[in-house]
């Protein structure tokens, strides 16, 4: 086998992922251009364009899906608004909601703005009414009604100063509202269908309106009348007027009347003259096949367009959820982001140190990521649902398979990174489920289909093209395979042998010859289902095979027997790949999970939970240090190997919080408690800290030294304080120091400097409930040792001399030094047993008093259901005559002569028997009392 002082892999770590953030519904871009909000069911994620990560991300609580939402134009608040009825306004830099309210709209919200002064937002119900909110007032200032429909459109005119709102809604007109009166002033008529957007003049004086029906219009505001209706011959999304200051003679600006770029269903951008309504640049995207153009839903259709003025870019969002930003003048692109990819189904990494990787997803298109900045680039050849793809071995050249019946070979620039088709080739009767390259150089590429074939082709020795000339693949060999699908193929690390997978069970051996023969060596049987995945060890004669049944085998190229079988996914497994020069496997599955074996010792070492959904994609990085699963979740993990450095950082970080333990230790030890508490804090542990304090109260004058530590903490420990009292607070062991250390704070800090505090009203807020609750539990508690505080003293004890004084029988109000306890209340309990159990628990365990008179166990030995109580009663009673004692009654009862039997019964049945030692006299004794 392979080298054994290889240093083993023993985990893996996220490094980073691309997860869906968009799927749908409005997208809107910050003023400063430096964040892209949009709608992902439930939540409003935050794009950072400049790297392509989801910084930030607000959701309702009810976790209701969001309707649409507003920035506003000094990209301060957001407000959203959610199928609930809810209306909330954020501080999204902190994803904290600021406030909610309910909007007075019977049905959900479909449109939303703000005006230029961040001050009012206006929503367009699906009930056909506006209303106009003052977020900063709160309350609502207009509402407007008239619409039919859905009102899908909301807009306020750029200058403040004329109270304008412009809304359009399924009757496809515009309306003009006027703020002043709340009254629609005019309805613009023009379109015929659903209009999409609006965009006004820098004077405010013309309108472009687009709309679904095919046309723009130009309208003149002053007079209120279409001026020029510009037919596009596509349904328009978007329109965005182009900048009169800037030279756009790239993109067919060459005079300074109006132009305006429309963006609609084909997915082009165009730009057009307003007065003449002709057409003076279109862009110019890569050719599709005519199946995809008799297609109704063209995925690079664009469904929204944004002008950003101070970078002098538009943005444009497709069909499929992607976000490509365009640089102007010359419209080129500049940075594209994959809002959903849906089913991954294959990943690779790319390019020159793995800087790349290229994914398929459950449609035509490829996508290939830049892991640094997470810009895509999509490619467009396949016709149908790419399956696999395999890489050659500089990482310059992939190959594709698909649905389509063919094959492409894709040739990355090593400048500029751009990618393009360079070889096709198209001679399977069916889908080609799988391929893979050659590995000793960029020869050959083998593909297996579900027509059960496997085809070798040749590629050209100079794969470069010119112009639009893709080089056209003829298969140099086929060979019918396997009885059924052909799942995986897989050639050796010297080119020499071919290994398949199929879905009748099976894996096969192949020899490939030079001249072109596909000769069969021998075939690997063993697994109870189909082989999903086939691999060749890079320093040994073994294959890895791994199948629907949930097992993964290593077999001998030499005798086709198993060498050894791992078994530990509950589910199918879907790849399997050799790492650390082939000593250990990696292995995914149809249950999300991700498994390192170590080959030797036949053992999982870690299992990764790394997706919730099948993981089809897996592939490790050309230096080993790095591998990449793709799953049906659409997520795309990039993972690293926790190198020996790695561990030793975390062993050293491990080692310095041993050593400030120790020191704090020391500083508890000696009593400085002002360090103790700053280190405490430095270490962000609640619970070291909350010892700190408790050691601080137990010391004396511990309200003025806590009191003295706290206050000279610097602004920042004390923040942090406050965040663990919330914590503390929420227990009813820890309430105590939380509340003494809020105290303190509470009482010396003014409360204009506590609101600095970062998340301070969150904090107080949950400390309200749980001070409530313990206040509650401290007052019941005080009012309980208050009642049994005065039934203590007013209960004659039993054997006091008659001489007893007055003042000695006044009741004493000072709280008691042992708590006495009731002792059984239920006539059918036997006396012996409950008594015991009574005194363990009153005595909390310790022995008794040996003063106190101890009844026998033979005395309380019954003879019947109805001799129970009276045996306990007599017992009672004859303890208190040894004792020289009487039982007392009750104040409203008449002396022991004056009752009758039966009230006598009456009395025993509810006596109440309390015993306890009491220091009446100098030697305790042993009590009873009724009640």
């Amino acid at each position: 086998m392979a080298n054994t002082n290889l240093q083993f892999k023993t985990n893996y770590v996220v490094d980073s992922k691309i997860e869906p953030f968009y799927k749908g519904g409005k997208v809107q871009i910050s003023k400063d251009e430096q964040y892209i909000f949009c709608t992902c069911e439930s939540r409003v994620n935050v794009l950072e364009i400049s790297t392509g990560k989801i910084v930030h991300s607000v959701q309702h609580d009810d976790q209701e899906d969001i309707t649409s939402f507003a920035l506003s134009c000094d990209d301060e608040m957001l407000v959203t608004a959610s199928r609930a009825l809810l209306l909330k306004q954020w501080d999204w830099k902190r994803a904290q909601c600021i406030r909610s309210w309910r909007a007075i709209h019977t049905v959900p919200v479909a449109s939303m703005t703000f005006d230029s002064t961040s001050t009012l937002v206006a929503t367009g119900g699906c009930d056909g009414t506006i209303k106009l909110w003052d977020v900063v007032k709160q309350y609502c200032t207009h509402n407007l009604k008239g619409s039919s429909g859905v009102v899908h459109l909301v807009q306020f005119h750029p200058d403040i100063s004329r109270l304008q709102l412009f809304s359009s809604s399924l009757d496809c007109g515009i309306r003009l509202w006027d703020l002043r009166s709340s009254q629609c002033v005019c309805v613009l008529q023009s379109h015929y269908s659903a209009v999409t957007s609006l965009s006004f003049s820098p004077d405010g004086g013309t309108m472009v309106s687009s709309g679904r029906d095919k046309i723009c219009t130009v309208w003149d505001l002053k007079s209120r009348k279409a001026k020029r209706t510009v037919p596009v011959y596509e349904a328009v999304e978007g329109v965005v007027l182009l900048p009169e200051d800037e030279d756009l003679s790239q993109i067919g600006v060459k005079s300074k009347d109006l132009h305006f770029i429309t963006a609609g269903s084909n997915g082009v951008l165009r730009v057009w003259e307003a007065s003449t309504a002709r057409c003076v640049y279109a862009q110019t995207l890569t050719a599709v096949s005519e199946e995809e153009e008799e297609k109704d839903d063209d995925p690079r259709g664009l469904t929204y367009l944004l002008l950003l003025p101070a970078s002098s870019r538009l943005a444009t969002v497709t069909a499929e959820h992607n976000i490509v930003l365009y640089q102007l003048p010359g419209l080129t692109t500049q940075q594209q982001f994959v809002g959903y990819n849906d089913e991954v189904l294959d990943v690779k990494f790319l390019g020159k140190g793995d800087s790349h990787i290229v994914v398929a997803t459950n449609s035509c298109q490829l996508k290939v990521f830049e892991l640094l900045t997470n810009t895509c680039q999509i490619l467009y050849g396949h016709t149908d649902t790419v399956l696999s793809l395999d890489v050659f071995k500089k990482g310059v050249l992939f190959a594709s398979c698909a649905k389509d019946r063919s094959v492409r070979v894709w040739q990355m620039d090593g400048e500029s990174g751009r990618v393009h088709c360079v070889a096709h080739g198209s001679n399977h009767a069916n889908a080609v489920g799988s391929i893979t390259c050659s590995r000793m150089k960029a020869s050959f590429v083998v593909s297996g289909s579900q027509d059960c074939t496997l085809k070798v082709w040749d590629l050209p020795a100079d794969l470069s093209t010119t112009g639009a000339d893709i080089h056209q693949l003829t298969p140099r060999a086929t060979e019918k395979a396997h009885d059924k699908d052909v799942n995986s193929v897989a050639v050796s690390p010297n080119d020499k042998l071919l290994a398949s997978g199929s879905q009748d069970r099976t894996a096969k051996l192949w020899s490939l010859a030079a001249e072109g023969i596909v000769g069969m060596l021998g075939v690997f049987r063993g697994h109870r289902r189909g082989v999903w995945a086939v691999c060749f060890s890079p320093v040994d004669q073994v294959l890895a095979t791994s199948s629907a049944d949930g097992a993964t085998k290593l077999w001998s190229l030499q005798d086709f027997s198993c060498l050894k079988t791992f078994e530990g996914h509950d589910a199918s497994v879907l790849k399997v790949i050799f790492v650390s020069r082939g000593t250990q496997l990696l292995t995914s599955g149809s249950d999300g999970l991700v498994k390192l074996w170590t080959i030797k010792t036949n053992e999982c070492v870690k299992t990764l939970d790394a997706h919730q959904d099948k993981v089809w994609g897996l592939h490790s990085s050309s230096k080993d240090d790095k591998m990449v699963t793709g799953s049906a979740d659409s997520n795309i993990t990039v993972w690293v190997d926790v190198t020996e450095v790695e561990l030793a950082e975390e062993q050293a970080k491990q080692e310095d919080q041993i050593l400030k333990q120790q020191e704090l230790s020391n500083l508890l030890h000696e009593k400085k408690y002002l360090k103790a508490l700053g280190l405490a804090i430095s270490l962000d542990q609640p619970r070291t800290v909350l010892a700190v304090i408790k050691a601080i109260r137990q010391v004396e004058n511990s309200h003025t030294l806590l009191e003295k530590t706290v206050l000279k903490l610097r602004v920042d420990q004390k923040e942090s304080l406050l965040r663990y009292c919330a914590v503390w607070n929420t227990n009813a062991r820890n309430c105590q120091d939380a509340q003494a250390v809020l105290q303190v704070l509470l009482t010396h800090l003014p409360p204009e400097e506590l609101l600095q505090y970062q998340g301070v009203r969150t904090h107080l807020e949950g400390l309200i409930p749980y001070t409530e609750r313990h206040m509650q539990r401290i007052s019941n508690l005080l009012q309980a040792s208050m009642f049994l505080n005065y039934m203590w003293q007013k209960m004659r004890v039993a054997g006091a001399p008659s001489s007893m004084s007055q003042d000695e029988e006044e009741m004493d109000t000072t709280p008691l030094a042992q708590p006495f306890f009731l002792v059984d209340k239920e006539k059918g309990m036997e006396s012996g047993d409950e008594e015991k159990q009574d005194g363990d628990d009153s005595d909390g365990g310790q022995d008794e008093d040996p003063n106190c008179p101890v009844k026998e166990k033979e005395e309380e030995e019954e003879e019947g259901d109805d001799e129970v109580s009276a045996s306990k009663k007599a017992s009672t009673n004859n303890g208190l005559v040894e004792n020289g004692g009487s039982p007392k009654t009750n104040g409203n009862h008449h002396s022991e002569s004056e009752e009758s039997s039966e009230e006598e019964d009456l009395e025993d049945q509810t006596t109440i028997k309390v015993m306890k030692c009491l220091p009446v006299s100098s030697t305790p004794q042993c009590q009873t009392f009724a009640s």
